[in-house]
């Protein structure tokens, strides 16, 4: 019997099968290794971070690890991303553009329409599934957000979660937002985990950096050189807006001046820094009906009082951001993986206005859209919440002139084809840093182009079959070239929205 016959038992078998034993030659398949010197992936998504949110990026809230990391790297000054969260997501992965992704729009149900199953498409690769034929493990912590409402409990079906779209281990959330300090719902792997009751000092972005960085120390237990993929996808800064009590307390009183003297200092700093041409004029106040941003100085004293104070707990989730990337970086150098970790950082969308004009103790009312007069929802109600807003009593989320500041200079927010919607920060960086560390990259490029960089970057090649099935090629195109010579072109001369 032969291996090339494919008509009988055993097909592909490369040894030989004789009559006996000692006629016989055994073969083992080989297990995918990644090349020597294979660098490690860090690939870091926040949720609704502004483009102005970051200190390197212009913002008065503290964030030295992240610009330690930009000032090693790169900053991207012209990076843009699907304007709504699952859509990115999707094209992140698999370098598809949203529509032929099979996911067009946030992923709740599946309408019945190509291009909005809530899924990702079964012939697309992701990352993950690239990077683990070439040898990598891989890893995510976080929210996935990639599947219909209707696979999320226990009864499955499990194909569109996390470790059947390539991802050795897992843990966090599958749905779109959650407490940060009780979450609803958390799985790990294959499986719901079952809380009875979280510790007064939980927190869920801590929660996520020490499951990462237990989910490392396990691959390099198990293999001394095998590299790793980890994608951490932040829940924060999405709603509820919600934070560690000592990160709220560190900006008490910072935003007492509002959000149109912010939203000014916050654009001079950009012009300093170079991030926008010295002649640029910010854009007047957003104005357009239902998503107008009201001047800070006609609010009342209470409304000053309580949407200062939703700020202030925003900073403190970025803040908190900030503190733990720069402990997974300070455990990734202890041990000896950070020197070879390319790291990608950037948000799915622009800043969210789904707080609408005044903000809201209560997210689920202004998410769903509610207009009716609410006595139990209001500006007055909030004020008197005043002390509650950030913690695990409220479902916060800050007014939509926060939000504008947050996405300095551009105009409109998340879900709209503005800038404001989706040009976001990009940091790229690799260990020790890059020749050109520090500097801006000004080519246009698009969130599908991750993928094919990552690829490059890692010299792994697409596979060209998934499951029997053709894998559609990507939409994007690699941008490492940018990352040595900033005279490089863009490699992304066209997009839609």
């Amino acid at each position: 019997m032969t291996s090339e016959d494919p008509t009988r038992a055993y097909a592909g078998f490369k040894g030989r099968i004789g009559r006996i034993h000692s006629t016989s030659t055994p073969a083992w398949p080989g297990r995918p290794t990644a090349p020597d010197g294979a660098p490690n992936v860090l690939v870091m998504l926040c949720d609704d971070l502004g483009y102005a949110d970051l200190g390197c990026y212009g913002s008065e809230i503290d964030t030295p690890h992240l610009n330690r990391l930009a000032d090693e790297g790169l900053r991207y000054t012209n990076f843009h991303v699907n304007p709504m969260c699952s859509p990115t997501r999707a094209s992140l992965l698999t370098g598809l553009n949203p529509h032929l992704a099979g996911v067009a729009t946030v992923c709740h149900s599946d309408p019945g329409f190509p291009g909005y199953s809530a899924a990702i498409r079964d012939d697309a690769v992701t990352m993950a599934e690239a990077l683990r034929d070439g040898g990598w493990a891989t890893l995510m912590v976080g929210k996935w957000h990639l599947c219909p409402d209707n696979s999320l409990s226990e009864a499955g079906p499990r194909t569109a979660w996390p470790c059947q779209r390539g991802f050795d281990r897992y843990y966090g959330f599958l749905d779109g937002f959650t407490n940060f300090h009780q979450p609803h719902r958390l799985y790990e792997d294959n499986h719901v985990v079952h809380v009875d009751d979280y510790p007064d000092d939980y927190y869920f972005t801590d929660d996520l950096t020490d499951r990462a960085l237990s989910m490392v120390r396990e691959v390099r237990s198990g293999h001394p050189t095998k590299p790793w993929l980890l994608y951490f996808a932040h829940g924060a800064v999405h709603a509820p807006l919600q934070a560690r009590k000592v990160d709220m307390a560190k900006y008490r009183g910072r935003y007492d001046a509002g959000w149109d003297q912010v939203r000014d200092e916050r654009f001079a700093r950009q012009v300093q820094m170079g991030l926008v041409p010295a002649d640029t004029v910010l854009p007047p106040r957003n104005s357009e009906p239902n998503y107008e941003a009201r001047p800070w100085d006609e609010l009342s004293t209470n409304e000053q009082a309580t949407f200062a104070r939703y700020q202030e707990v925003y900073a403190g989730m970025v803040d908190n951001i900030d503190q733990n990337f720069g402990r997974l970086r300070a455990e990734l150098e202890a041990i000896g993986e950070w020197g070879n970790t390319v790291v990608v950082f950037t948000s799915d969308n622009g800043a969210s206005r789904e707080g609408r004009a005044d903000g809201t103790t209560a997210y689920f009312r202004t998410l769903i859209g509610e207009t009716r007069p609410n006595p139990l929802d209001s500006t007055e109600v909030d004020h008197k919440r005043l002390d509650l807003i950030g913690g695990p009593q409220t479902l916060a989320h800050y007014p939509q002139g926060w939000a504008m500041a947050s996405g300095t200079p551009f105009r409109l927010y998340k879900i709209n084809t503005h800038q404001g919607g989706h040009q976001v920060p990009l940091i790229v960086s690799r260990g020790p840093g890059l020749p050109d560390g520090g500097s801006f990259r000004c080519q246009y490029q698009h969130v599908t182009d991750v993928l094919p960089t990552v690829l490059e970057l890692a010299g792994v090649d697409l596979p060209e079959e998934r499951h029997g099935r053709p894998v559609p090629p990507p939409a994007g195109a690699s941008f490492a070239p940018s990352l040595e010579d900033s005279a490089k072109p863009s490699t992304h001369p066209e997009q839609y929205y």
